[in-house]
């Protein structure tokens, strides 16, 4: 990237000509061939998601979130019914399209317009949505959404000793950036926090990635993938430089 300077001779970020604060996130449903990612709403998902849940019965689903295991289906009703007002993390349900099962939760957090920056997180996968291509999707279906209303800056944090959630954004092509050393508590435990993104700029080659990962040719007669995501990234990252 070429230096920008200031008429002071002192080095400055790019100037973004043309670009203006995106929308907020609209509660709104988006639709795939694995998946629907559908606005929160107990009513239609609390039963599904909670009896989902429930096959995890030793609750290591929970341990890297602030929040759970519920001891009952009220409870967690109560709780989902708080997270359906909020518009900041604003959350959804990830929908089995054939059955009409909720099988995970996502929000957006951490909106901000005014920089164009927009975080995923609050990722609850039962069992049957783990490592499935409507896992993939949902995620997919997510990011392409906030760089479509016009965001900037995608971000992905976890704690650090998440071994999966670091796994996965990366696998999903987010650029490692850092840990934030003790930079939270819960669950009466000390957090370091791993940061992740993805940009503008790099939607372009990771959205030609994910769609040539959904495709139908991607899979075999048994659902299985014929090539892994991170191969067709590395693969286009190969013929970009050559």
């Amino acid at each position: 990237m070429t230096q920008v300077q200031n008429p002071l001779d002192q080095p400055v970020g790019p100037s973004l000509p043309g670009w203006s604060p995106p929308p907020h996130p609209a509660r709104q449903p988006m639709a795939g061939r694995f998946c629907r990612v559908e606005p929160l709403e107990p009513a239609t998902h609390a039963a599904s998601l909670h009896r989902e849940n429930s096959l995890d019965p030793a609750g290591a689903m929970w341990t890297y979130l602030p929040y759970g295991p519920f001891q009952s289906p009220t409870m967690y009703r109560e709780w989902l019914a708080e997270c359906a007002r909020s518009l900041d993390p604003l959350f959804f349900a990830i929908v089995d399209p054939n059955t009409g099962d909720a099988l995970g939760l996502a929000a957006y957090l951490h909106i901000v317009p005014e920089s164009g920056s927009i975080e995923v997180g609050h990722l609850n996968f039962a069992p049957r949505l783990q490592r499935t291509p409507a896992a993939t999707e949902s995620m997919f279906l997510m990011m392409q959404t906030a760089f479509a209303l016009g965001y900037r800056r995608y971000e992905w944090k976890c704690d650090a000793l998440n071994a999966k959630s670091r796994s996965a954004a990366q696998r999903l092509g987010m650029s490692f950036e850092g840990l934030f050393r003790q930079a939270t508590v819960y669950k009466g435990r000390s957090r370091d926090t791993a940061w992740y993104s993805a940009l503008d700029k790099e939607w372009t080659a990771l959205e030609r990635a994910f769609k040539q990962w959904l495709a139908p040719t991607n899979f075999d007669p048994q659902g299985r993938q014929r090539v892994r995501l991170s191969a067709i990234r590395t693969a286009s990252n190969r013929a970009k430089h050559t």
